[in-house]
C-alpha cells in the first residue's frame, strides 16, 4: 500500500525534503494591500515583514478552502496513493485542520487520516517529515500517522518576539498578556502548549530572552539524539547566532534546519521574531514495532 503525505504551508519544511519525501503541500492565503495571495507562491515573508514594519499596517491570513485540499488529495491520489494522511498545525491557531477534515469526508475517510499536530511550523514540520520517512519505509496508514502524532506530541516549539501586539490583533494569546508585556518591557519566551501559544518564562531584555530561548531548547533537547529548527523573520543574523550556540551545546544534534518564517505565521509573530523547535530524531521502528505498527 502507497501512503502520501500531505500538510499545509506553514510546516515550512525544507523544499528538498518537500521534493525529496514527495510530500504534497496546500497554501494558506494571506491577505496584506487589499490583496489576497497564497503563502510562497503569491506571498512571501520579505513583503510581510516590510508591511508590518509600517505602523498601523496590517496583515491577515485565512486557512486553505476544502476545495484546496481536495484538489490536493485527488492529485495525490492520481499519482499513485491508496492512502492518504494530512497533517496540520494547530486547530487552536487556525481552521486549516478543519478544513482538511471537511475535504476527507468528500473523499473518504476510509482514504484519507487527518493528524491536529497541535503545533505550529517545524513543530509540525517534523511531524510531517517522520510521517514522510515512515511512509517511505513502508509503513501502513495508520502507521504513517502515529509517527506523525508521537513526534508532533515529544517536540518542543519556543519562540520570542520583538512585540506581542500581533499576536494579540491575530488572537494567538491573550489581551492581558499583550499589555501587560508591553507596559513592563517584558520579553517573555513563548511556547506552544496543547496548541496554543502561551508564555513560559519572563525577562526583562532581549538579550537575556535569546539566552534563555538557547537554555530551554538545550534543557528540552535531554540527552537523546534531537532534530533542531531554527525559525526568524527579517531576523537572519541573529537564527544564525542560536544556531552557532546550539551546535556547540548539543553534540547529539543529528540534523539542523535554519529557515525564515513564511507569511502566513510571520503575520501573527512579526518582523525580529526567533524560535526553537526541539524534535526527537526520527529513527525508523525496530521489526517488533513494525509488525505491531502494520497490524494497527
Amino acid at each position: 500500500m502507497s501512503v502520501a503525505v500531505v500538510t499545509d504551508s506553514t510546516a515550512y519544511l525544507p523544499d528538498e525534503l518537500v521534493e525529496g519525501y514527495g510530500i504534497h503541500v496546500v497554501p494558506l492565503y494571506v491577505v496584506l494591500a487589499g490583496r489576497s495571495g497564497r503563502e510562497g507562491a503569491d506571498v512571501g515573508p520579505e513583503e510581510v515583514a516590510r508591511t508590518l514594519a509600517v505602523r498601523g499596517q496590517r496583515v491577515s491570513t485565512s486557512r486553505p478552502t476544502p476545495g484546496d485540499f481536495v484538489a490536493a488529495y485527488r492529485r495525490a491520489l492520481d499519482e499513485g496513493a491508496d492512502r492518504l494522511v494530512s497533517i496540520h498545525l494547530s486547530s487552536e491557531l487556525s481552521g486549516t485542520w478543519d478544513a482538511a477534515r471537511l475535504a476527507a469526508s468528500q473523499v473518504g475517510e476510509h482514504i484519507v487520516t487527518v493528524v491536529d499536530t497541535r503545533s505550529a511550523a517545524m513543530g509540525a514540520g517534523f511531524a510531517v517529515l517522520a510521517a514522510a520517512r515512515s511512509a517511505s519505509s513502508g509503513a501502513d496508514a495508520a502507521g504513517v500517522a502515529r509517527s506523525a502524532l508521537e513526534t508532533a506530541a515529544a517536540t518542543r516549539t519556543l519562540f520570542v518576539v520583538d512585540t506581542l501586539e500581533h499576536l494579540r490583533r491575530g488572537g494567538r494569546i491573550g489581551s492581558a498578556a499583550a499589555v501587560l508585556g508591553s507596559a513592563l518591557a517584558v520579553k517573555p519566551v513563548l511556547h506552544v502548549q496543547d496548541g496554543r501559544v502561551v508564555p513560559l518564562e519572563k525577562v526583562r531584555t532581549s538579550g537575556r530572552a535569546l539566552n534563555r530561548l538557547v537554555q530551554r531548547a538545550v534543557e528540552a533537547a535531554g540527552q537523546g539524539p534531537v532534530s533542531i529548527a531554527v525559525h526568524h523573520l527579517a531576523a537572519p543574523e541573529k537564527a544564525e547566532r542560536l544556531a552557532a550556540e546550539i551546535r556547540d551545546r548539543l553534540p547529539q544534534l543529528r540534523e539542523l534546519h535554519v529557515s525564515e518564517l513564511g507569511a502566513a505565521i510571520g503575520a501573527h509573530v512579526g518582523p525580529g521574531a526567533v524560535g526553537i523547535v526541539v524534535a526527537p530524531f526520527w529513527q525508523e521502528h525496530d521489526d517488533e514495532t513494525g509488525a505491531d505498527r502494520a497490524e494497527g
